[in-house]
């Protein structure tokens, strides 16, 4: 993998083959930034990196300035992998080691914008359980961008927030908005 754009752009990074993820490719990745360029000020996102797996979209955001970034895996060689490749990139990315449905229904903070990336064969449930949970609740920011990643045959379209697809290869991009509440 290797980052796209920013401060270290064209950084190859190698993580241990023994760790159980699906990075988003490169072509999906680059796709994915120049949309959220367009939408969001990058430098001032707090953002919330769900199933980071590698830490391969968390780095990207780094790189393009965003300086409060919470990446968060269950698996303890992913956490450190994170871990590691931050503090040698000197990236503000903290990798808390969780069960990401434990993680969102306890934690407190907001986010400006949150990815999830979950693993494929959790099946429909529980993308739409992460879904509703971030739309609902106080993880996402009034005004805050929901974007999960997700395989072509699942349909999230009829989800509260949800404002477009894009589609790569195998893989899809879902965008959720969370909208002010009228007063």
């Amino acid at each position: 993998m290797r980052i796209i754009s920013g401060t270290h752009k064209g950084k190859r990074l190698r993580a241990p083959k023994n760790l159980p993820v699906r990075p988003t490719t490169d072509f999906a990745k680059e796709s994915l930034f120049n949309i959220l360029n367009n939408r969001i000020h990058i430098p001032s996102t707090k953002v919330l990196d769900l199933f980071a797996g590698t830490g391969n979209i968390s780095y990207e955001f780094a790189s393009r300035g965003s300086e409060d970034i919470t990446a968060v895996d269950q698996h303890y060689g992913c956490c450190k992998f994170i871990t590691a490749t931050a503090q040698e990139l000197e990236f503000p990315i903290r990798a808390i080691k969780s069960d990401v449905f434990g993680f969102i229904a306890k934690h407190t903070e907001s986010y400006d914008l949150i990815f999830a990336d979950l693993p494929y064969d959790l099946g429909q449930e529980a993308f739409e359980q992460v879904i509703t949970d971030a739309m609902t609740g106080s993880l996402l920011n009034e005004d805050g961008v929901l974007i999960v990643e997700h395989p072509k045959q699942l349909d999230l379209s009829a989800l509260d927030g949800f404002s477009e697809l894009r589609r790569y290869g195998g893989s899809c991009f879902s965008f959720f908005e969370k909208k002010t509440a009228d007063l």
